[in-house]
């Protein structure tokens, strides 16, 4: 018989790093009624006091606090784990500046049991963000040379959307999915580290989806960048060092049996036309410039771990 899931199924796993506090206790204020329990993974944040006695003020909420920044994956597996000693069924994983809305994890337990009643092999469902400008994100598709972003117009706003990755944040994972597919790459520290698992997920004929009436606040990027190519669109841009891990981990993924050929060609796309714009675009050209090339370089060199000079 199929796994019902329900919010007391549901432990969540937050990711902190020197995290902004009011925009963590929106969040928190937002979450503790949809899930069972939350694990906050801190990554010594220089604030780490001040996260701690804000967790200790929420119910059902424990903080776990690492002596250095060991990266996202293993921040991630460690609040995986904590969820299985905690015996959840599902794992909700949450950036530090994503705020859900206050039905969004029931809207993803519905859509999660819709599936698992017709016996699919879910790896997760996914929430729609509403990004820094204001617009509401799409559910990745690989085609042969582009990701195809697929919108949920209006007739499909309770639709599910077949995605073959999402962002990890808003994210809800069976326990079933990660005991066969597998925890987090460590290796990868920080980019790409979702990328990666659905990647294996999909390799091996696990399923995702989009919900489109699942919504949250999310920023990607510390900025974002509208351009006019066909119609206007919404470059997220990232502080230069993370650069350096987006070259360098899609390098370290191209070199992976598992991966999904046209994941590969549109990559490899997506890192040349990032080249070209950043450069033009970006306020730290010369450092963005720089990253690229290191990570180029110690991708081609299969250096792994955090950043490396």
């Amino acid at each position: 018989m199929p796994t019902k899931f329900s919010n007391k199924s549901v432990g969540c796993v937050i990711v902190t790093y020197n995290p902004n506090i009011v925009t963590l206790t929106n969040q928190l204020d937002s979450l503790h009624s949809q899930v069972e329990s939350i694990f906050v993974i801190d990554n010594d944040s220089s604030n780490a006091k001040e996260i701690q006695h804000l967790v200790s003020s929420v119910d059902a909420a424990e903080i776990l606090c690492c002596n250095k920044n060991y990266g996202l994956g293993h921040a991630h597996n460690l609040g995986i784990q904590s969820c299985r000693e905690a015996r959840r069924e599902a794992v909700l994983l949450l950036d530090q500046d994503t705020i859900p809305n206050d039905d969004m994890v029931s809207r993803l337990l519905v859509a999660l049991n819709k599936l698992n009643a017709k016996s699919q092999k879910t790896a997760a469902v996914g929430a729609r963000y509403i990004g820094n400008a204001g617009q509401l994100s799409f559910f990745v598709q690989f085609s042969r040379f582009r990701f195809q972003k697929n919108y949920c117009s209006h007739s499909q706003s309770i639709d599910l959307v077949p995605a073959d990755m999402l962002i990890s944040s808003g994210s809800l994972i069976p326990m079933s999915a990660l005991d066969i597919i597998g925890d987090m790459d460590e290796t990868l520290f920080i980019d790409h580290i979702d990328t990666e698992w659905f990647l294996r997920a999909k390799s091996r004929d696990w399923h995702s989806y989009g919900v489109c009436n699942a919504i949250m606040q999310h920023s990607l990027g510390e900025d974002s960048l509208r351009l006019w190519w066909g119609r206007w669109r919404y470059l997220p841009i990232h502080l230069p060092f993370r650069y350096y891990f987006i070259y360098r981990n899609s390098i370290t993924l191209h070199r992976r049996s598992y991966v999904d050929p046209n994941w590969r060609r549109a990559d490899i796309i997506r890192l040349m036309l990032m080249a070209i714009i950043l450069p033009l675009f970006s306020k730290h050209r010369i450092e963005c410039l720089q990253m690229i090339f290191r990570g180029i370089r110690h991708g081609v060199n299969g250096k792994s771990g955090p950043l490396l000079h």
